[in-house]
């Protein structure tokens, strides 16, 4: 399986540098020296990662045979793929590659279908399944532990516990006029 690690930036120097913007939790297993990626477009690649430093938090790689600035500028914007094995699992517990999030099944902790997982969205503050309802219809669920309660690989599922007003229209709206009083009754009473 082939999966987007990063994607390459601007050249760095004049020795063949580039920045990389890192799309991967795993920067250190994907684009460590001697990684050989492949590229899209594939007519730049594919390529061999050199050498690997961090200066001023960017990630800079050289690539073998990418000498000069000139070849490391024509590099610009390819991004970078690794073939990993669809087995292989991350590092970490409770954390997964996001092949494995698509198209699992979206349900409530009483089984109510919601949907199907089509995207993940990478957002700087959270991830997001981006999730096609039955009907049609596209939901944004945030990827935190309070509303995805479990990820069952073996049962194809994510289950969810959405807060009010997540999935529908249902939001829970406290106000003092619940309890039956018309508005104005208050000021009546305190004048009494």
């Amino acid at each position: 399986m082939q999966l987007v690690v990063a994607r390459v930036g601007r050249a760095h120097g004049i020795k063949g540098e580039v920045t990389v913007e890192v799309r991967t939790d795993e920067p250190e297993l994907r684009l460590g020296p001697g990684a050989v990626l492949l590229t899209d477009p594939a007519s730049a690649g594919p390529l061999t990662i050199e050498t690997g430093r961090v200066h001023s938090g960017r990630l800079l790689l050289r690539f073998e045979g990418v000498r000069d600035r000139n070849a490391a500028e024509a590099l610009r914007n390819v991004l970078l793929i690794a073939e990993v094995d669809p087995t292989e699992m991350p590092e970490e517990e409770d954390e997964y590659y996001d092949h494995q999030l698509i198209d699992l099944d979206v349900v409530l902790a009483d089984g109510t279908e919601i949907g199907r997982i089509t995207e993940i969205s990478h957002l700087p503050s959270q991830d997001l399944f981006i999730v096609e309802c039955p009907d049609g219809t596209e939901l944004m669920i945030p990827f935190v532990e309070e509303i995805v309660t479990e990820i069952d690989l073996e049962e194809q599922r994510a289950v969810i516990d959405p807060p009010p007003g997540l999935i529908d229209d249902r939001a829970e709206i406290v106000s003092s006029r619940d309890d039956g009083e018309e508005p104005g009754d208050e000021a009546a009473e305190e004048q009494a």
